[in-house]
């Protein structure tokens, strides 16, 4: 068996081994697979999303791309970190068993790499696709886009380093990302985007994380507003980074707070990725990859800290 027969193999779902045999067997469009399958188009473009990864897979070599969790983390200005020990039994017996666990005080799903999904921004009053937050939000979170509805995501990704491009370790503070950024990278790396990537976007920033919290918080280049736009035509999965925000902080034009986050969130519904933990991909000069996450399973939740993977 071959290293891409056996990841096929650990993947495991009966469905997708009928959707690889569709397409070996010549059938071109999503459509043409569903025929006959019982399944949805999505569905069935989801398994594709799957097998395009699988087929990156060269050496098994497993990147972590999630920050740890601590309090002296880079935290936004409202959100906290806490975490406590606990001893919480000691059992009667021979064995003598006594166990220990922590209570975890925090915007569990807004903090360290973190994963944002459509509930989490607006325009106005309106989340993705026109719903209004009175018809979403609850006390207990939301009955529309919560992050327990994601599940597991494996998809082709691109990794983008800006930095690289302009020959810098880490992209001057405040850096606007244009489209032009974009497309020279991807020429230079000799990489095209693809519809359902997962696409990462490198700046360096992350060297300031635990470093200089506050520089790191404070501002931080990113993608504009024009650089979304275009990232959003290319049909993407996911856009993410190793900043606090995916998007330039400050927005160069002061009467725009975060427009990046509403142009892929509530416009497009395209999934943000935070925070993310890029230099060791980066200085293997890995540039296309298999991308695996999962959010937690947070009922109502507007995002989920993570710890996705990057394999080649």
């Amino acid at each position: 068996m071959t290293y891409g027969e056996r990841v096929l193999d650990a993947l495991g779902d009966p469905t997708r081994r009928t959707v690889f045999k569709r397409v070996r067997g010549g059938a071109r469009s999503v459509q043409e697979i569903a025929d006959g399958m019982h399944v949805s188009r999505p569905a069935v473009s989801q398994h594709l999303s799957v097998l395009k990864a699988a087929r990156l897979i060269k050496t098994g070599q497993v990147f972590e791309l999630g920050r740890v969790l601590q309090e002296n983390m880079p935290l936004p200005a409202g959100r906290r970190f806490e975490i406590f020990t606990k001893r919480t039994r000691y059992d009667a017996g021979t064995n003598h068993r006594s166990s220990n666990e922590e209570l975890v005080v925090s915007e569990i799903g807004q903090v360290g790499t973190q994963f944002d999904t459509f509930s989490h921004q607006m325009i106005g009053d309106s989340l993705y696709n026109c719903v209004s937050i009175a018809d979403a939000a609850t006390r207990s979170g939301f009955n529309r886009f919560g992050v327990e509805k994601v599940g597991a995501l494996m998809t082709r990704a691109v990794l983008i380093d800006i930095a690289a491009l302009k020959g810098v370790g880490v992209l001057p503070n405040s850096y606007e990302i244009t489209p032009q950024d974009l497309q020279d990278a991807l020429r230079k790396q000799r990489v095209a985007l693809e519809a359902g990537d997962a696409i990462l976007i490198y700046t360096g920033w992350g060297a300031h994380w635990g470093v200089d919290n506050a520089l790191y918080q404070g501002s931080s280049p990113g993608i504009g507003v024009a650089a979304a736009e275009w990232l959003a035509r290319q049909d993407p999965m996911l856009v993410g980074s190793d900043n606090g925000g995916v998007e330039v902080a400050p927005n160069p034009d002061p009467q725009l707070a975060g427009p990046v986050h509403q142009i892929m969130l509530v416009v497009n519904g395209i999934h943000l990725l935070e925070n993310l933990r890029l230099d060791e991909l980066a200085a293997s000069g890995t540039h296309e990859f298999a991308f695996v996450i999962e959010p937690l399973k947070i009922q109502g939740g507007t995002g989920s800290t993570v710890a996705p993977i990057a394999i080649r």
